[in-house]
């Protein structure tokens, strides 16, 4: 049993200093998740602010004004210019110089003064259908607001039911709390499966891995010398990532850090398993990196990191079902936002761990016919 293990280490050791003694696979694994940490962090946000809008405001009135200036104050909304005939208004949205045009007719003062209703034409640019829709959503906020307000000053009877909202989890709906969880996910698997998925073919391409094969190791143990550095670079991966989510980030991480690892562990098992089971089929790096990335793309959609399992077709839900990533997200936004521990975080557990080890042992089979 010592004799097995001193080789097993030997074995991780080599894979370790065949990783961290190149200068080009350093760079990869450390270099680039940073950068797409950053990079998507800032950039992939379902926030809306500084929404460019122009006015044509036929009216001039009191009234007008003041509902202008709502929008102008916003931070949500940002006013480009004041335009003077509609067919400014127009070229304003065709040349994507707005987002929102608001044409205000001549007579929203006097109507409103006279407490009667009256209509202003918002114009949205919907070849972008989902900024529309929420600028769109800002826009109602600001009128309901703006006829609160109205109602307040003219005497009139206020509202037999008020909404009041209440975020729990994320009180300010701030959407980087959302994506940067799963950001740690995201990195997580592109860089276990890169350690890994190019470990065998590695071998091949440089002819030792038939020298492995004559030595007194057998399959498990080689499987094991493979998997354990996939599993100590992607530990410390995400715990870089981690760190950078809460101290660069501020997203609050509310949870067990015993729940959180406990789930990185069972994630990287089927990860680790899931790449040696490609690279043990690749002859070359090439072909073994190109098997990652026909798995990590579909891995990426399916998981939820971007659209809803809920708002899949039924069929491609159950999919998601072999998804590693999709029960990892869970386990990360759960450990961050809500606080849960390792007893509700179980369900999410037991199938990754499934998956660990039906990958293991499939790998392992697939050592022994290389053997």
């Amino acid at each position: 049993m010592r004799q097995m293990f001193q080789r097993v280490f030997a074995l991780a050791l080599k894979e370790l200093l065949a990783v961290l003694r190149d200068a080009a696979s350093r760079a990869v694994l450390i270099g680039p998740p940073l950068i797409q940490l950053v990079v998507f962090g800032y950039a992939a946000t379902y926030d809306l602010k500084n929404v460019p809008f122009v006015v044509y405001n036929q009216d001039q009135g009191r009234l007008s004004r003041d509902f202008i200036a709502r929008f102008a104050g916003s931070p949500s909304f940002s006013l480009v210019r004041v335009v003077h005939d509609q067919n400014a208004l127009e070229q304003a949205i065709d040349g994507e110089a707005a987002l929102m045009a608001m044409d205000i007719g001549p007579n929203f003062t006097s109507d409103l003064e006279r407490g009667r209703s009256t209509h202003v034409q918002l114009i949205l640019d919907g070849r972008n259908s989902n900024t529309a829709a929420l600028a769109s959503g800002y826009a109602q906020s600001i009128v309901t607001t703006f006829n609160g307000a109205q109602i307040t000053q003219n005497g009139g009877a206020p509202p037999s039911t008020i909404v009041v909202d209440r975020a729990w989890f994320n009180p300010n709906l701030d959407s980087q709390w959302f994506t940067v969880p799963g950001i740690v996910g995201l990195l997580t698997l592109v860089v276990s499966m890169l350690a890994t998925g190019l470990s065998v073919a590695r071998e091949r391409e440089m002819g030792t891995f038939d020298q492995l094969l004559v030595t007194p190791m057998r399959p498990a143990e080689i499987l094991l010398g493979k998997a354990i550095p996939g599993f100590l670079i992607g530990t410390l991966e995400a715990t870089l990532i981690i760190l950078f989510t809460v101290f660069w980030f501020h997203v609050p991480f509310t949870g067990s850090i015993a729940a959180l690892y406990l789930g990185l562990f069972f994630f990287l098992l089927s990860t680790v398993g899931i790449g040696l089971m490609i690279s043990s089929l690749a002859v070359t790096q090439q072909q073994g990196l190109l098997g990652v990335f026909l798995f990590l793309v579909p891995a990426i959609v399916l998981s939820g990191f971007a659209t809803p399992i809920a708002n899949m077709p039924q069929t491609v839900q159950y999919i998601t079902l072999l998804d590693p990533l999709r029960y990892f997200l869970i386990i990360l936004r759960g450990s961050f936002l809500e606080g849960a521990g390792v007893s509700l975080l179980w369900p999410q557990y037991w199938p990754l761990a499934i998956m660990g080890i039906v990958c293991m042992i499939v790998a392992g089979r697939l050592f022994r016919r290389l053997h």
